[in-house]
């Protein structure tokens, strides 16, 4: 599943023919960067990767004053079915990647078992860090985003609270952990 791509497609197939500037003007007008995983920088690239792929086509070429030429595109038709595929993948598709904390958590260090708690302390006051900071920068949002962004935006922050959630529980069971540990260790 291409983030970028369903941006690309999905912008041409709703609004018309543009080019990369537009393209990137609308990414950023959207803070696409806000709430999802699109580098509003990568548009340009993707654009040239889309046009090799047939996905979309230059329908004509503009010039503005002094600036360069700029090839405008829109989807063609293997694009199009390509959207289809790629608004469908999206819906259909749970993305949940594994998290490299729960590999080092089952292969420990048994020499610096007693420094577990303070690491994992430091990883949700971490966590809550980054919980206030999604809820900032969805505050701030707010008034430029539509309904369903917005509760995309909230999507990310109930995500955090659940990691928090889980964390707090992890430091509950704990001492349990590292006494399974040491007498793993003592074996």
């Amino acid at each position: 599943m291409s983030s970028i791509r369903l941006f690309i497609l999905g912008s041409l197939a709703e609004r018309g023919p543009m080019h990369g500037h537009q393209l990137r003007l609308l990414a950023e007008q959207e803070h696409v960067h806000l709430w999802t995983d699109i580098s509003v920088g990568a548009v340009y690239g993707a654009m040239k990767r889309l046009a090799a792929e047939g996905m979309i086509d230059v329908v004509r070429v503009e010039r503005e004053g002094n600036y360069p030429e700029r090839q405008v595109y829109e989807v063609s038709p293997t694009g199009r079915q390509a959207l289809a595929a790629l608004r469908l993948d999206g819906l259909r598709t749970i993305v949940i990647k594994p998290d490299p904390f729960d590999l080092a958590m089952t292969r420990l260090d048994p020499d610096r078992l007693d420094e577990l708690p303070l690491m994992i302390g430091a990883r949700l006051l971490a966590l809550r860090a980054l919980l206030a900071d999604a809820e900032a920068v969805t505050a701030s949002a707010l008034p430029y985003l539509t309904a369903s962004e917005r509760f995309i935006m909230l999507h990310k922050a109930d995500r955090i609270r659940a990691e928090i959630t889980w964390h707090d529980h992890l430091v509950t069971v704990l001492p349990d952990i590292i006494v399974d540990e040491h007498a793993r260790k003592d074996h």
